[in-house]
C-alpha cells in the first residue's frame, strides 16, 4: 500500500511538471533573452548584390542570406521623402516619425523615449556599438535629445552625463576633449575623464577591449580614434583598432552577464561614408564587414536572441554594371568592364560624367541620400512580424514587443 502511493505520488508529480512545461512552451510568451539590432546603409538590394558578388562571384551567399525573416521598409522623414540620418535612426530609436536633424526629439521639443532607455527601465543592459563616432547621428538617437544633430558638444555631454549605457564602443573621442588635449570641446572639459570619474572604464584599444574582464558592476566605454575609425582595409595598419565583428563579440560577452537580458544597438557607419565618398570597392568591403559582424553576432548571442539588421537609407546610387562570367569577384568586378564600361558607377557623388571610373551621373561634394525602401532581416522569437512592406517605425514596435 505504502508504495502504491508512492509511485502514485511520483506519477502526479511528472505528471504536473509535464504539464507545467508545455504550458510554459505552448501558452506562456518566451522573450529573447538578448535583442541585438544592426543598422546600416548596406542593408539595401544594390549593395547586398554587388557585395555578394564582390566577395565570391554569383553562386557565393552573404551570412545574412540564411536569416528566415525579410521585409521591405519605406523610410521617409516627417517633412521630407528621403530622410536624413538624423530622422531615419530616429525613426527605429522611437518608432516616431521626426523632421530632419532632429534627434529622438518631437515637434514641441519633449524628448521621446528609445528602445535603449525602455530597455534599461526594465532591467536589461544596454549597449551601443559604432565603428564611425558615438556622437553621429545614426549611434546618438539611440541615447540623446538634442532638436539639432549637428550640435555635437551637446550630445557628448548627454552620452557623458545622462546615458545609462553599460557598453559603448566607437569613434569620436575628439568630440569629448577639450582643446588643449586635440579634442574639440570648447568648454575646456574633458568627459573622458569625467565618465572615468564616475566609475566606468575607458579603453582605448584593441588589447585594452581583449583584457577588459567580461564580469563588471560599472560601465565600459570603449573610444578607439579621435573621428570615426578606421575601414576594413585599414585595420591592418591600424591594429590598435578593433573591427566591427571584435566589438560586437565583446559587447555581447558583457552584456549578456545580466540574467534579465540585453538589448544592443550595432551601427555601421563606414559604409555610408565610404558611399558618400563614392569610393566602390571599399562600400563593398564595408557591407562585407557588415555582413560577417552580424555572423558573430549569431554565433555568440545564441538560439534564444532575436537578431534584426535594417537600413537607414540608400545614399549614392550605386549600381554595380554588366558583370562578366558567374564566378568573376573581386578586383574582377571593378574598373572597366568586358564591354569598355565602367563596372562602377553612381547616380550622385565626386566624379563627374567625364570620369573613366566610377562616374557620376550628377556630379555633387558629397553623395545624396536616395529615395530607395530599405531591407530589414531577422531571426528568432519576434522577427516573424518581418514580412512584405512596412515602415522603419515597426522596427522599434518589433523591439519593444520583445523586451
Amino acid at each position: 500500500m505504502k508504495l502504491r502511493n508512492q509511485l502514485l505520488a511520483l506519477f502526479c508529480l511528472g505528471l504536473f511538471a509535464a504539464f507545467g512545461f508545455f504550458y510554459i512552451r505552448l501558452w506562456v510568451v518566451q522573450k529573447p533573452f538578448g535583442i541585438i539590432l544592426f543598422v546600416s546603409d548596406g542593408m539595401v538590394t544594390r549593395h547586398l548584390t554587388a557585395a555578394r558578388l564582390y566577395k565570391g562571384g554569383a553562386a557565393n551567399q552573404l551570412e545574412l542570406e540564411a536569416f528566415p525573416h525579410l521585409a521591405m521598409m519605406s523610410n521617409a522623414a516627417l517633412d521630407r521623402a528621403v530622410a536624413d540620418d538624423a530622422a531615419a535612426a530616429t525613426a527605429l530609436a522611437t518608432g516616431q516619425k521626426v523632421a530632419q536633424r532632429n534627434l529622438s526629439t518631437g515637434l514641441k521639443g519633449q524628448s521621446l523615449q528609445t528602445i535603449l532607455e525602455l530597455a534599461k527601465a526594465q532591467g536589461r543592459s544596454i549597449g551601443l556599438v559604432t565603428n564611425g563616432k558615438l556622437t553621429d547621428p545614426s549611434a546618438a538617437a539611440f541615447y540623446s535629445h538634442v532638436a539639432d544633430a549637428r550640435d555635437t558638444d551637446q550630445i557628448a555631454l548627454q552620452f557623458a552625463k545622462k546615458t545609462k549605457l553599460d557598453v559603448a564602443l566607437g569613434g569620436g573621442s575628439a568630440e569629448f576633449l577639450p582643446e588643449s588635449e586635440k579634442g574639440l570641446r570648447k568648454d575646456h572639459r574633458n568627459l573622458l575623464k569625467e565618465l572615468g570619474d564616475t566609475d566606468h572604464e575607458i579603453v582605448s584599444t584593441k588589447a585594452e577591449l581583449e583584457n577588459a574582464p567580461a564580469y563588471r558592476t560599472n560601465g565600459l566605454v570603449g573610444i578607439f580614434a579621435p573621428g570615426p575609425m578606421a575601414f576594413s582595409d585599414q585595420i591592418q595598419t591600424a591594429s590598435s583598432q578593433p573591427a566591427l565583428s571584435d566589438m560586437v563579440r565583446r559587447a555581447i560577452e558583457f552584456l549578456q552577464l545580466n540574467s534579465a537580458g540585453y538589448v544592443l544597438v550595432v551601427d555601421d557607419s563606414l559604409c555610408s561614408q565610404a558611399a558618400e565618398a563614392n569610393q566602390g570597392e571599399r562600400t563593398l568591403q564595408q557591407t562585407l564587414a557588415l555582413d560577417q559582424a552580424i555572423a558573430i553576432a549569431n554565433k555568440y548571442a545564441g538560439k534564444q536572441s532575436l537578431i534584426i539588421s535594417v537600413g537607414k537609407h540608400s545614399i549614392g546610387g550605386l549600381s554595380l554594371n554588366g558583370a562578366g562570367p558567374l564566378q568573376d569577384h573581386g578586383v574582377a568586378l571593378l574598373g572597366i568592364n568586358g564591354a569598355g564600361y565602367p563596372s562602377i558607377t553612381w547616380a550622385t557623388g565626386p566624379n563627374g560624367p567625364s570620369s573613366k571610373t566610377e562616374p557620376s551621373a550628377f556630379q555633387t561634394p558629397q553623395a545624396l541620400n536616395s529615395a530607395e525602401d530599405v531591407i530589414a532581416i531577422g531571426k528568432g522569437d519576434g522577427s516573424e512580424k518581418l514580412h512584405g512592406f512596412m515602415d522603419n517605425t515597426d522596427i522599434f514596435s518589433i523591439l519593444r514587443d520583445a523586451l
